[in-house]
């Protein structure tokens, strides 16, 4: 089969030599029959590196989509998933959970063990997050024994949301397993549900060594999205702001910048708008005045009364410091928009 042929051959011996994995408590999975595997989850290669320490297969259902994509692409990618030890959702069953739950069903009564993640999605930061009652209700209907396994330093190796990491020693612990059978009879009791799920991410949080969050993953990830778009809006108002305000200053700057002129006789002459006394204290030539930073593409004006600093970042011009002293005190203000 494909999967021997990845784990013994194509793929394992390669992830073993380079991460050496590291195992404890592989005692407490049985030699034969099913089993639920309960797994935190902090990386896609979770599933990759649970397998890789267990001797029997270890299933996991993956969207349908990964096994139904046209063509060459899609026959590869088929060919990689089921190779992997991972099957398609039954999609008969209506919702990707009730699929994922008839799935399971016919997994652990072939008497294989059944990897899942109680989680739902990847931890967005490394934290222990509230657990879906799907995996009660599976353990009651399929009367398997459930099997705690945390992960530690996956998401060193694989971080969410990136495509490479840093090298880590991933460490598979597995806990003694959990029989539910006191509840029989009580899948449709949401508050045992509930029950059986809180004391499975219970025991794998203290076999992760995890903070737990009694929120779930996908709540928390979602509220984070909501506040990045709404910090990135208030950041491009504040970058149009800013803008403006450079734009003023540059002007007001420029405008108080003495000029030279002629008089009838062909004199040069400064500019007798400027304020008593100004005009001998800044020097007329522009070039002297503006300053042009290649390397840091900004430009800095200074006329002794006002300073400017403008950096161009990615089109938007930032203001990095203004400084004005007046008659009427002294007024310092920076901003940086990002």
């Amino acid at each position: 089969m494909l999967y021997w042929l990845l784990k013994r051959v194509l793929v394992g011996p390669a992830l073993r030599t380079v991460f050496r994995p590291t195992v404890e408590g592989l005692e407490h999975i049985p030699d034969a029959g099913p089993a639920i595997l309960a797994i935190n989850h902090l990386s896609y290669s979770d599933w990759l590196f649970v397998p890789l320490v267990v001797e029997r297969r270890v299933t996991f259902v993956a969207k349908s989509e990964y096994f139904t994509t046209p063509g060459v692409k899609g026959r590869l990618q088929k060919g990689f998933f089921s190779g992997t030890g991972q099957v398609p959702i039954d999609r008969t069953s209506g919702s990707a959970a009730a699929g994922a739950l008839a799935t399971g069903k016919r997994i652990l009564a072939a008497g294989e063990l059944f990897g899942i993640f109680p989680e739902g999605t990847r931890s967005p930061d490394g934290r222990l997050y509230k657990g879906k009652t799907g995996i009660a209700r599976l353990a009651l209907e399929s009367g398997v024994p459930v099997i705690p396994v945390a992960l530690m330093d996956t998401d060193t190796v694989a971080p969410p949301g990136e495509k490479f990491g840093r090298y880590a020693q991933p460490h598979v612990r597995f806990g003694a397993p959990l029989d539910f059978s006191r509840f029989d009879g009580m899948g449709s009791d949401r508050f045992v549900l509930r029950s059986i799920t809180d004391e499975i991410m219970y025991e794998l949080m203290l076999l992760s060594g995890q903070e737990y969050v009694d929120e779930y993953a996908a709540s928390r990830k979602k509220s984070v999205g909501e506040r990045a778009r709404s910090l990135g809006e208030g950041a491009v108002q504040v970058a149009k702001e800013i803008q403006g305000s450079a734009t003023a200053a540059l002007e007001d700057a420029a405008a108080r910048l003495p000029r030279k002129g002629s008089d009838k006789d062909g004199k040069d002459i400064k500019n007798n708008d400027a304020p008593a006394g100004e005009a001998a204290d800044v020097t007329a030539d522009v070039e002297d005045i503006a300053v042009h930073d290649a390397a840091h593409d900004a430009v800095t004006i200074d006329d002794g009364e006002t300073s400017v600093s403008v950096e161009r970042v990615e089109s938007v011009e930032r203001v990095e410091s203004i400084t004005t002293d007046g008659t009427d005190g002294d007024a310092h203000g920076a901003r940086d928009a990002g």
